[in-house]
């Protein structure tokens, strides 16, 4: 490969690599910039994966960018463009397929990937994932001849899996290790509404259980911790993800469940950034390192970095990672915000209300730290801000409690202009 060098190298194409594309071009129009794509499609969502396997959303149109766009902002993409190393001392990366790019500066924007529990006997099944818009296609060729599916994980995205499948007229099981689903956003009585609207729908729900051993493909014979045993004409994995750092093993920046990073989104590497669902950056609430791979994050992430590697002054330095995930399932309507899912105690107080939906409010020194809610209309975006600006809620407490939308909206309307 011939010329070539990039004074911006972005590795990873989706939301956070995308931003701080924009991020750069705003500030430095010409300086050249790269971005390698390890997929040999447009970038993409991996939120609209789920709508890809059950055919709501049309694999030719779910791109974040088309071609244009890129080129409209001096851009190379680079696709099917898969980076194996880095190596900081000569600025430079190294592809699968032998090529070499250097670069001035360089974001690492790699995300995450599939984690695969290990159980006897899986490695030689065959299971799917759903991480890529290859991996959504195949499930939704395999969904089309079989009869019944089991959706290992309880998360987000096996969820959204689980309904698509059940939509779709399979007889379908979730099995999930933890107590309920979505345990790291929602509280247990918010996810058992949720869980008790799946069984409702025919989906049959094993929580607190684990895979201990698989065999066979077609069918897939399933033995779990509590004796049960299943059978599945599809069997799809999704158990969680782990940052992509593969490309970093040897090298000298650190990492510990991701890559580690500033409020800058610099690592401890001169030169090297990294954004997005890869990146371990403070939490807004802990004060530690954490992984918050939403997609809002890492639009955040993404912008700031690329103002950073493009030396923007208005940069205003990252304020720490808040969760906030909105969710829908079966016509109904989910909202996690902050430590929603957070135990009573350490000076919090929890208010819940139940009847028409469901809303839990979680308040530390009269200042909103979460909020999960079914079927209750809440702006989580304002609920954000009250979380990031520490607004404390003493004048209107019993207020925000009973009404927190209107009170929210209020708070806003008088003080955020």
């Amino acid at each position: 490969m011939t010329d070539a060098h990039a004074k911006y190298l972005i590795v990873g194409a989706s939301h956070a690599g995308r931003e701080a594309l924009a991020a750069i071009r705003m500030h430095d129009p010409e300086g050249r910039l790269v971005m390698l794509s390890r997929e040999k499609h447009l970038p993409y969502s991996p939120t609209i994966l789920p709508y890809v396997v059950s055919g709501r959303s049309a694999p030719d149109h779910i791109a974040l960018a088309k071609a244009e766009w890129f080129a409209d902002n001096r851009a190379e993409l680079v696709l099917g463009a898969r980076v194996v190393e880095v190596d900081p001392t000569a600025r430079a990366v190294r592809l699968a397929d032998g090529g070499r790019w250097t670069y001035d500066r360089l974001l690492l924007a790699t995300g995450a990937e599939p984690a695969v529990p290990r159980v006897e006997g899986l490695e030689r099944g065959g299971y799917h994932v759903l991480r890529t818009l290859d991996d959504a296609l195949a499930v939704r060729t395999h969904a089309a001849s079989a009869r019944r599916a089991v959706v290992l994980g309880a998360g987000l995205v096996g969820l959204h899996a689980a309904e698509t499948l059940a939509e779709a007229g399979l007889d379908v099981t979730v099995v999930e290790m933890r107590p309920h689903v979505l345990a790291e956003y929602f509280d247990a009585r918010a996810a058992a509404l949720i869980g008790e609207t799946f069984e409702r729908h025919g989906v049959r729900m094993l929580m607190g259980r684990r895979l201990e051993r698989a065999a066979g493909s077609e069918p897939c014979r399933l033995g779990l911790d509590d004796g049960t045993e299943l059978e599945a004409d599809l069997l799809l994995v999704v158990a969680g993800v782990r940052p992509a750092t593969d490309l970093l093993a040897g090298s000298p920046v650190a990492t510990d469940k991701g890559i580690l990073v500033d409020q800058r989104m610099r690592t401890n590497v001169e030169g090297i950034w990294a954004a997005g669902d890869v990146a371990q950056a403070n939490g807004f609430l802990s004060g530690r390192p954490i992984i918050n791979g939403t997609l809002p994050e890492a639009v955040e992430q993404g912008r700031i970095a690329g103002m950073d590697m493009a030396g923007d002054a208005d940069l205003v330095p990252y304020g720490g990672g808040i969760a906030l995930n909105t969710y829908g399932f079966f016509g109904r309507h989910a909202v996690a915000v902050g430590a929603a899912a957070t135990a009573e105690g350490d000076g919090a107080e929890v208010h819940t209300t139940e009847g028409n939906g469901y809303c839990r409010i979680v308040l530390k020194d009269d200042r909103l730290i979460g909020l999960a809610a079914i079927d209750r209309v809440v702006d989580a975006g304002i609920l954000w801000r009250l979380i990031q600006r520490r607004t404390d809620l003493t004048p209107v407490r019993d207020r925000f409690l009973s009404h927190p939308l209107e009170t929210a909206r209020a708070l806003m309307s008088q003080g955020w202009r």
